[in-house]
């Protein structure tokens, strides 16, 4: 059988590290994972992160060093993937929104308004076909889609109350980089701004943008709950991370290495997934105590009216995402 350029560099990676982990007096070098992600430690992935080192350390005997770094302490937003595929780190936990600018547009799918009901059904959708056909959009890129941690449904915020459509007007909001949200965000008639993570604080506190949206945890670490006069917990999309990494580190590792870390991944994940909904209520607890930002919630007629202004943005999906991803994601919902 004849070796693609891709297969014999992926067999040679994983030959050097077999090689190296298995000679005598390499057994103290231990094998350096680099995890980087843009949120604060406590927060859900910010603690599941930390869990998956404890755990793939314990399982691995010491022979996997994991270094996190948060907070785009090492790379920001747009660097980091492009630093996956170099090698120059080898997991990332970045928002699916990510990944579109690859050519795998059909994750922002999961971006859309009013999608979800509630976190059971994002679960289940999640682990079943939609979370592995999404998977397997990246194996062409040299990434390895591990597992999909929840980080809850976003709130949006202002120095104005944001209750209907139209308190939205000439609002510039800042959103990930996903193109739905810039599309369902132009029907309330906001003028989207694409910001790195580490950079929205300081937009907020200086005008740069008017509002943002994200997940309770989220505002509360970052403190933008300090800096915005009214959030509307409205939950009209969900926010969802991608634990993922570098296809050939991943295949060049020893197997029993190998299974040691898939081990401590699910367990991380498993704890991840559900402490995120009880750190997003505790969050917005704490948000509504400090008195910083009054908080607001939508009456029924309210929803509808935002649901209305939204609701267009599916369509306009369906030639930006697909109508084949939109469908599996339906069919995984309805039964």
């Amino acid at each position: 059988m004849t070796l693609s350029r891709r297969q014999f560099g992926t067999a040679a990676a994983g030959a050097a590290l077999a090689m190296a982990y298995g000679k005598p007096g390499w057994a103290q070098a231990p094998i350096v994972i680099k995890y980087s992600h843009v949120v604060a430690n406590d927060t859900p992935k910010g603690k599941g992160s930390l869990r998956f080192k404890e755990l793939a350390e314990k399982y691995t005997g010491g022979k996997a060093k994991i270094e996190v770094y948060p907070n785009s302490s090492l790379y920001k937003d747009k660097e980091e993937i492009e630093a996956l595929q170099l090698g120059a780190v080898q997991m990332l936990g970045p928002s699916t929104a990510k990944f579109a600018p690859l050519g795998a547009k059909e994750f922002e799918a999961l971006d859309l308004p009013w999608l979800f009901k509630d976190e059971a059904q994002y679960a289940k959708v999640m682990k079943g076909d939609v979370g592995k056909w999404l998977f397997k959009k990246l194996e062409a890129k040299g990434i390895l889609g591990l597992a999909y941690w929840d980080n809850g449904f976003h709130m949006v915020s202002s120095n104005r109350p944001l209750l209907m459509p139209a308190d939205f007007q000439g609002l510039k909001i800042r959103i990930s980089g996903s193109k739905i949200a810039d599309q369902y965000f132009r029907k309330l008639g906001c003028i989207p701004q694409i910001l790195a993570f580490s950079e929205v604080y300081q937009a907020l506190q200086t005008g740069v943008v008017d509002g943002c949206e994200n997940t309770p945890s989220n505002y509360l670490t970052q403190k933008f709950h300090e800096v915005q006069k009214h959030i509307t917990v409205s939950y009209h999309a969900h926010l969802q991370y991608a634990v993922i990494v570098n296809s050939k580190f991943w295949a060049g590792l020893p197997a029993d290495l190998r299974g040691q870390l898939e081990k401590a991944m699910n367990e991380a994940t498993d704890y991840t997934n559900e402490i995120a909904v009880k750190e997003n209520e505790d969050a917005l607890a704490e948000i509504k105590a400090s008195g910083r930002s009054e908080l607001h919630y939508l009456t029924p007629e309210q929803k509808k009216a935002w649901q209305v202004a939204m609701q267009p943005t599916w369509q306009w999906a369906e030639g930006r995402v697909g109508k084949e991803v939109i469908a599996i994601m339906q069919k995984s919902m309805s039964t």
